[in-house]
């Protein structure tokens, strides 16, 4: 079988324009963790370790004594977070008020029972405290609106702006203030105005 490669068999997903379009995104099984306070901080930095740790684990399982069934090569999905804030009073631009939920995509041929093994070796192998909070579970968001963002994640409202004018246009509304980043880009090794993430938020069909 050929190796999966998500920029590949799911452009829609991960290679959107920068134009801002609706899409009907399906069940898609995930590893997440959930947390909150500022990105910038270690924190986080451990619980994106604790995800990469897992998710690798998944992908080199076929070099185990047991090969899980109907294991197949693939790329290493794009970390991805739901934000949201802990104290909605407050203004988004205090970053120690974020919500998050990070996360990133595991192949189909991932069970509950598999993932509870990959899980407990890699406690052994890698310790991390946020390995504890771990999950694996399918998120459905279903009809959304998404685009590619270029650039700092601080000029983010600008694109959502863009999103939310052109949903209003086409005869949507945004269901809830929580969105969606797709980090196509590591920014440790990228300038901050090449930085590619998708921008995604959830939307229902105006009827009025």
């Amino acid at each position: 079988m050929e190796k999966v490669e998500y920029k590949k068999q799911f452009k829609d997903l991960y290679l959107p324009k920068r134009q801002p379009l609706i899409i009907d995104v399906p069940a898609i099984p995930f590893a997440l963790i959930k947390g909150e306070g500022d990105p910038n901080g270690d924190e986080f930095t451990e619980a994106v370790a604790a995800l990469y740790s897992f998710s690798y684990a998944v992908k080199m399982s076929h070099k185990g004594k047991t090969v899980p069934e109907g294991y197949y090569d693939y790329a290493v999905f794009p970390l991805e977070g739901v934000w949201d804030l802990v104290d909605k009073t407050k203004d988004s631009t205090d970053k120690s008020n974020y919500a998050y939920t990070i996360m990133i995509r595991q192949p189909d041929f991932l069970t509950a029972d598999l993932a509870k093994r990959f899980l407990d070796e890699v406690k052994k192998k890698k310790p991390n405290p946020w390995l504890e909070g771990l999950q694996v579970e399918a998120l459905n968001e279903g009809l959304c609106c998404q685009m590619l963002h270029l650039g700092s994640y601080d000029d983010e409202p600008a694109s959502f702006e863009r999103m939310e004018a052109f949903c209003k246009d086409h005869g949507y509304l945004r269901i809830d203030k929580t969105h969606r980043e797709i980090y196509l880009s590591d920014p440790r090794r990228t300038s901050v105005d090449k930085l590619k993430t998708v921008l995604r938020f959830k939307v229902k069909k105006n009827r009025e």
